[in-house]
């Protein structure tokens, strides 16, 4: 039970719309009442009549009253780093719903797109760079899953090389990591949150979102996702591009190879000039740094001579990034 509050802390509005959704979602057929009372009795989110805690934060008119860590923070940073000054923040704070839906938009308007034609649809397709399903799967997952009597809140970091999502919580006993990358069983953190969220097709109750995830990274190009125990919080990460740490190592980049990566991910470019600026080698080491990585297929040449001549990330390596990780 959700302690002080009542029924009319719960936005009936919402509770309409949300039943309107599930069944347009074709997963809610109701039968008997509509009001909102029996909704959330139908959802198991009352108890002796009073509201749960998942009924105010899925349905509450003010659910920051009763949670203060409810929140989603997002950020931009230019750079490969958390590092100031940060290019933009936003805390997003309110109904679950709303706030998957802001934290999602927030990182797209970050993301390089591609427009496309109308052959197949009226409407023009777009393409982000990482796919809109891969980033909602990752932001549900942690306001789904997180544990809600920590009193931290979730992080969305949108880096100029990947995304993190940090979700403050752990993944349930008896499921790891490297589970995630398997067919498994669904095993919700908190079930009556899942539920609503399963009717509007925002998760799935077979446990295949996380493998959803790594086909969908895998059929864009980009390396799969990584899943992660940093101490009270679980992290997910999203690469932007092929070029991950682990791409870098297995090429057996030099330490000024890999600032001069760093340097291109940030800039989008770089230059002979600007890489002995970084590393203080000669110009003919700085060549030589250069041309090893366009032989790799790691960078490519913009012009032939002359101070015009700079360097910028290849698209992709063909590389079977199952053996990558």
């Amino acid at each position: 039970m959700c302690e002080g509050a009542t029924l009319r802390d719960i936005d009936n509005a919402q509770v309409s719309d949300f039943v309107e959704t599930a069944e347009a979602k074709g997963r809610l057929a109701l039968r008997g009442s509509r009001s909102p009372k029996a909704v959330l009795q139908n959802f198991n989110l009352l108890r002796d009549g009073k509201p749960t805690n998942a009924a105010m934060l899925l349905f509450g008119k003010n659910p920051r009253r009763f949670f203060n860590n409810a929140q989603v923070h997002c950020f931009h940073f230019l750079g490969t780093e958390k590092r100031k000054p940060i290019a933009s923040q936003q805390p997003y704070e309110g109904r679950l719903l709303e706030v998957i839906d802001q934290a999602v938009e927030f990182v797209l308007g970050k993301l390089d797109r591609s427009v496309g034609t109308r052959i197949k649809s009226t409407q023009v397709p777009i393409e982000f760079e990482i796919p809109r399903s891969v980033i909602t799967e990752a932001i549900v997952n942690a306001v789904t899953h997180r544990n809600y009597r920590h009193n931290g809140f979730v992080q969305v970091i949108v880096f100029a090389d990947r995304i993190e999502v940090w979700n403050p919580g752990e993944l349930p006993p008896g499921l790891t990591p490297e589970m995630l990358r398997e067919p498994h069983g669904p095993i919700p953190h908190n079930p009556l949150i899942a539920k609503p969220l399963f009717r509007v097709k925002y998760v799935e109750k077979a446990g295949t979102g996380t493998t959803d995830m790594i086909a969908d990274c895998r059929e864009a190009g980009l390396p799969e996702p990584d899943f992660e125990q940093h101490g009270p919080h679980f992290v997910v990460t999203l690469w932007r591009d092929w070029l991950t740490q682990a791409v870098m190592t297995r090429l057996a980049l030099s330490e000024r190879q890999q600032q001069a990566i760093h340097h291109v991910k940030t800039t989008g470019k770089i230059t002979n000039q600007e890489l002995r600026g970084l590393t203080g080698v000669v110009i003919r080491t700085a060549s030589r740094d250069l041309k090893d990585l366009v032989r790799k297929g790691v960078l490519l040449k913009i012009g032939k001579t002359g101070r015009s001549t700079h360097y910028v990330l290849a698209c992709k390596l063909d590389i079977n990034w199952t053996n990558w990780t």
